[in-house]
């Protein structure tokens, strides 16, 4: 097969269009003729250095693909060869074949093109179980999503208003705001020239958000608290704004709270099929009814994959996902 390697740690122009030896099933995993591949912030994190895959896993950046199922290993028995699925992957997605578990694996959704199904795994499963399991969003609360013109921000602007909430949204340009807006954001927050402690108080008539998904972190951290409603939840999925911060106790007791740091790549295989199970019964009907509908900015071919991240990394013009279609 072909697939992206990375050269060695360094800048777009490290990833290389390369064959490979065909990857092979082991028992309870999925052979999947690759369709087409999402791109993901975390695939720029690995290509530098800075974020490996688990043990055992596929060197090959992605995170998530879309794929025609071409081999079952040993002890697979609810998934048919022949099928057309997408995957929640360790790694291994920027190739024409890969291996993926069992459990990991859901179906397009009824009436979307593969392509376009290749964007949601990651996204979905990272949303559904922070947004709705970990941090339990119910309707009539506030969400605020950092980071809404993002491939996880316009997923959970949508999962927000399927469950009933009001949702805020940062963003770093009005017209990425506009556009959240069209998503369903309800207040919309331009970090740039706005602090979105404020704007938040002043949208809950100082109440304050009931849930905030956090890609920050550290840089965050105090401001996010401040932020947090009377038993508020912070669930923290990304260190953009660096790992380490300075954590109000007094306020976050005063305000009965919670904060929450969640990973999914590094869950074991048990975790993420429960989460992908959640999300084929709970999500997955909302993504087919139009509640929630994927995001993709452009497809590219995937031997173009160092634009793909130049794209991504440097342009900040991405408004949702972007693709990688295998040849």
């Amino acid at each position: 097969m072909h697939a992206i390697s990375i050269r060695e740690p360094g800048g777009p122009d490290v990833l290389d269009w390369t064959e490979m030896p065909d990857p092979r099933p082991a028992p309870g995993e999925v052979l999947l003729d690759v369709i087409a591949a999402g791109v993901n912030r975390a695939d720029l994190l690995q290509r530098k250095g800075q974020y490996p895959p688990p043990a055992g896993i596929s060197e090959v950046p992605g995170l998530e693909c879309s794929g025609t199922v071409a081999e079952l290993g040993e002890g697979v028995t609810d998934v048919r060869v022949g099928a057309q699925v997408c995957a929640l992957l360790a790694g291994g997605g920027y190739a024409e074949k890969v291996v993926v578990p069992a459990g990991q694996v859901l179906p397009v959704p009824s009436g979307m093109d593969p392509v376009t199904a290749a964007s949601l795994p990651e996204v979905a499963c990272t949303v559904w179980s922070n947004v709705a399991l970990t941090a339990g969003l119910v309707a009539g609360e506030t969400l605020l999503v950092h980071g809404g013109a993002g491939g996880i921000g316009t997923h959970a602007i949508q999962v927000g208003k399927a469950l009933g909430a009001r949702v805020a949204v940062t963003a770093g340009a009005p017209e990425r705001l506009a556009r959240c807006a069209e998503l369903g954001a309800d207040v919309l927050i331009d970090y740039r020239s706005q602090d979105f402690v404020e704007e938040v108080r002043a949208a809950t008539e100082g109440r304050g958000a009931d849930v905030i998904l956090d890609n920050m972190g550290a840089k965050y951290l105090p401001r996010n608290v401040s932020a947090l409603a009377r038993n508020g939840r912070l669930v923290v999925i990304g260190m953009q704004g660096g790992v380490k911060g300075e954590l109000n106790l007094a306020e976050l007791l005063g305000k009965c709270g919670s904060v929450t740091a969640t990973t999914l790549r590094h869950r074991p295989v048990e975790e993420k099929s429960a989460i992908v199970a959640e999300v084929a019964t709970q999500l997955w009907p909302l993504v087919e009814a139009g509640a929630v509908r994927p995001i993709v900015h452009e497809v590219l071919p995937a031997d173009h994959a160092p634009d793909a991240h130049r794209l991504l990394e440097e342009s900040g013009e991405v408004f949702g996902k972007l693709v990688l279609k295998m040849p």
